[in-house]
């Protein structure tokens, strides 16, 4: 998007989980400026946790995470956005009954650098997404599964974020509308976004990513490039049925 530089973004011996029930023990992973990193792992491997703690909404109960050097762990989610995350929610989260370009424009509300940037990168999302743009005064309820994709992303982008954190974006998705989706997620990489991946699709992910975690019972089990874990033996019989 507009002059954008990725920002580091660190996890730290992270542990989380929900009441009593922990989920995470000792998760570290990084993405460096500008880097595209997936995570990958089975349901329930902590995945979505770890995004939801990156973002605020999950309270670590040990750990650190750091945002382009700056300590975010115990930051309110509307901090954490306006220091520069974006995230893209497994599920969506739209606003049903508002049209697309009010979900959209939301996404713009909570940091002053998007907000003056609004038009010019409401501009940028419509290239990226045509059909949002004739979708525009169309409620997002009313959409398909993968236009509402489209609207979420859209959504995050328009917080003009120097990371991305995205959960599941091909979920429920066709072929050709997941291949859409990535695309977009590539070609904003491309322009210095930093992004974190998870994604069922794990051989679409690895092939996309400079570097990979694996996830399992909430602890990082095994790292490497894309490439690498794509030839690993072990996760091709996990992930990928080979």
């Amino acid at each position: 998007m507009t002059n954008i530089h990725g920002q580091e973004l660190v996890i730290e011996n992270l542990a989380a989980g929900y009441g009593k029930v922990q989920v995470l023990w000792d998760v570290s992973v990084r993405v460096a400026p500008g880097e595209f990193v997936a995570m990958i792992g089975a349901n329930g491997a902590g995945k979505t946790t770890t995004l939801r703690a990156v973002s605020g909404v999950v309270k670590p109960s040990a750990g650190r995470i750091t945002l382009g050097g700056q300590d975010i762990t115990r930051a309110s989610p509307s901090q954490i956005v306006a220091l520069g995350l974006g995230h893209v929610p497994e599920g969506r989260e739209l606003f049903p009954h508002m049209s697309v370009l009010e979900n959209l424009e939301l996404g713009a509300a909570m940091r002053e650098e998007a907000r003056h940037a609004r038009a010019q990168t409401l501009e940028q999302v419509y290239g990226l997404f045509p059909r949002l743009q004739e979708r525009a005064g169309q409620l997002a309820g009313t959409l398909s599964g993968g236009e509402q994709q489209m609207v979420a992303v859209g959504r995050a982008l328009m917080g003009c974020p120097s990371v991305l954190v995205v959960d599941e974006p091909s979920l429920g998705l066709s072929p050709l509308m997941t291949q859409t989706v990535f695309g977009a997620l590539k070609a904003v990489n491309a322009e210095g976004v930093s992004v974190l991946l998870v994604e069922q699709n794990v051989g679409l992910s690895l092939r996309l990513a400079n570097r990979a975690y694996v996830l399992e019972n909430g602890q990082v089990v095994k790292t490497g490039s894309g490439q690498e874990l794509l030839a690993d033996p072990a996760v091709r019989e996990a992930y990928l049925a080979l």
